[in-house]
């Protein structure tokens, strides 16, 4: 089979631990053929359909030559087997506005995962609301009086925006943090405009962080049975890799399995092929959709190839009548 998949600029990828590179070595060891999209070159047009150019690669083992491109054209999306949409946040006007090509291009015929009205439905922050059962006390709201209610009753929440990733613009405030007026007014106060405010999460601050933010993967419907839990380094109240934090290979535990038993069979039915749920604790804080990771450091720590696992998934999706 053809698979495309849309990602990155290529040079900015880390291929000894991106998981798109993982997937496309996978696909190509599985006997398939591996493309790739920059997010800015898909374009419709009345004559065509929904195109992009495209190009095709050969993965190679070294991680700092990694492929060669072999051929390079536009194709209709429809055309190839199937599309992943891999490509990073923001999850901005550009990024909706290239789901609303995606979705054209699947009424054209092409198979999309994870399916672009899934991934507008599903704010990778937002989402918890619909099993706010495993949640901790989270509030979302744009108004700073609100927030400081919601710190005043928790004590030590944790702030972060609703856009970001990566661990950025996290915040951990207490209700006697001297500069929990700063904070707040910096997360509210809109980006772009300077006026007016933004829309902030505020959670209830886990302490199970020190022992590790858990990256729990959902392949398909089913579970990875491994996560990477992202330990903060020292001084730190953030686990994500990108923020410094280390990763650590573990068995899933008894209510690991309870909430991503839970999330797999509804979100896959949505069409989200991959998702990477965060559990804190025993909480759950977040459902990743757009870009999920961590498959690397699990099969260097496990042997479990969850790479593997989703373009077994990719093929069956493949062969299922749309």
């Amino acid at each position: 089979m053809r698979f495309a998949f849309i990602i990155d600029p290529l040079d900015s990828l880390k291929a000894y631990k991106d998981t798109s590179v993982a997937m496309m070595r996978a696909a190509q060891a599985a006997g398939h053929a591996v493309w790739v999209i920059q997010q800015s070159a898909i374009h419709w047009s009345s004559q065509h359909g929904v195109c992009a150019d495209a190009s095709h690669l050969v993965m190679l083992e070294d991680d700092t030559e990694w492929f060669v491109v072999m051929d390079r054209h536009v194709v209709p999306l429809r055309d190839f087997a199937a599309v992943v949409m891999r490509k990073d946040p923001p999850f901005d006007i550009e990024y909706v506005t290239t789901t609303w090509l995606l979705s054209r291009a699947e009424i054209e015929g092409a198979r999309i995962f994870n399916r672009p009205q899934a991934l507008r439905d599903h704010s990778e922050k937002l989402s918890v609301a619909e099993f706010a059962q495993f949640a901790v006390p989270t509030l979302v709201s744009r108004e700073p009086a609100l927030i400081h209610s919601f710190i005043d009753t928790q004590h030590d929440v944790i702030l972060k925006p609703l856009d970001g990733m990566g661990g950025s613009q996290i915040f951990r405030v207490r209700n006697d943090d001297p500069n929990r007026n700063v904070i707040v007014e910096t997360l509210v106060e809109d980006p772009l405009s300077h006026d007016g405010t933004r829309t902030i999460m505020a959670q209830r601050y886990i302490p199970e962080i020190t022992d590790g933010d858990k990256r729990i993967l959902l392949v398909g419907g089913e579970l990875v049975p491994y996560c990477l839990a992202r330990i903060p380094k020292a001084g730190e109240t953030r686990g994500n890799l990108a923020a410094g934090g280390s990763g650590v290979a573990r068995e899933l535990t008894a209510r690991d399995r309870e909430i991503a038993g839970a999330l797999a069979p509804v979100l896959a039915e949505r069409g989200l092929l991959l998702v990477g749920i965060d559990v804190i604790g025993d909480w759950l804080t977040e459902i990743n959709v757009t870009s999920p990771t961590c498959m690397v450091e699990i099969f260097q720590q496990t042997g479990f190839d969850a790479a593997q696992m989703f373009i077994a998934a990719l093929e069956h999706e493949c062969i299922v009548p749309v």
